[in-house]
Parts: C-alpha cells; structure tokens; sequence
C-alpha cells in the first residue's frame, strides 16, 4: 500500500471540475460507518466515497475534482476516515460555505486543503471548471471567469498540506525516517 499522504508536493494553484453538494453533508455520507471495522486501507476506503447517498459520485467525478458545499461540511461524528477517504480518491480540495470543525482540522491533518468561500458555492455549477489559488485566496470559475474571495491559507497550514498532512510534515521537519 502507498502511503499517499508521505508524498510531497507543492500545490498552491488547484485546477478542477467542481462535484456540487448541498448543506450538512455528514460524514457517515462521506464515509458509511459499515466500513470502519471492515478496513483501514486507505485505497480500498477511496472506493466508498459518498455511495450510500450518492453513488453516481463514484461513477462521474474523479481525481483532481473539487467538492463544493454547502454549510456544515463534514457534520457528524469525528472519524477521520472521512477526509482521508477523499484524499485516497484524488479529491484536490473542497469549497464550502462553512464545516464542521473537527472536520476541518482532520481535512487539514491528512492534507486535503478547505477552503471557506461562500460565493465560489452560490456562483458556481456542477462541473464547473474552477481554478484554486489557495495563497492569494481566490477562486476563478473558468466557466464564467469570475474571481470570487475565499479564504488564505496561512504559510504553517500550505507548510503541511504540501508536506502531505501533519504526521509526513512533522515526520520531515523532525528528521525521523519512515521504517
């Protein structure tokens, strides 16, 4: 198994087809709870996303796609297994009017960057090509090229998501190799 979340990479700029949600997607609709005894494998986890409530996710978006929502992103229970499950799918980032907070920081911790921009998710459509500058804070819809405001991610936030999560970026910035 690839431990994807290791991998580093350098991504301020995030292009991709926008998948559009509504409010209060919990995270049992992310991620169905019947799977958190039967895996941890994080590959195998990506191959659940959303299909009890949306299965034609699986079926439509694919990697490098751009979740928007609603309010409340990631509502529910606290398993991190959510956020990893998107990031193991190739979700590049999500876009949402507000989330759940221990969502947002597990969404950080594996490296998966959430970006707060009320107006990115009222202007734009499914499948909608959006382009993400996470450093300056905007987000273009190419579709229609308007440049809506989202949040900035800090310089120690952008330091773990392109250090691929927390445990790989403290991992380095510790010295201590994986075994």
């Amino acid at each position: 198994m690839t431990d994807r979340c290791s991998k580093k990479s350098t991504h301020s700029l995030i292009t991709g087809k926008a998948y559009k949600f509504g409010d209060n997607i919990n995270t049992d609709v992310i991620y169905p709870g019947k799977y958190l005894s039967i895996t941890t494998d994080r590959e195998e986890m990506a191959k659940h996303c959303f299909e009890t409530v949306y299965p034609d996710f699986m079926k439509t978006a694919s990697k490098g796609t751009i979740i928007i929502a609603g309010r409340n992103f990631g509502c529910g229970s606290s398993r991190e297994q959510a956020a990893t499950c998107l990031v193991y799918f190739g979700v590049a980032a999500v876009i949402a009017v507000s989330y759940a907070r221990i969502f947002y920081r597990n969404a950080i911790n594996v490296g998966l960057p959430v970006i707060v921009s009320p107006k990115t998710v009222d202007n734009s459509e499914h499948q909608d090509m959006l382009e993400v500058d996470l450093e300056a804070g905007i987000v273009q819809n190419i579709r229609t090229g308007e440049r809506m405001e989202a949040t900035k991610m800090p310089g120690f936030i952008m330091q773990i998501i392109n250090g691929g999560g927390l445990i790989p970026y403290l991992r380095d910035k510790l010295g201590v190799k994986r075994t």
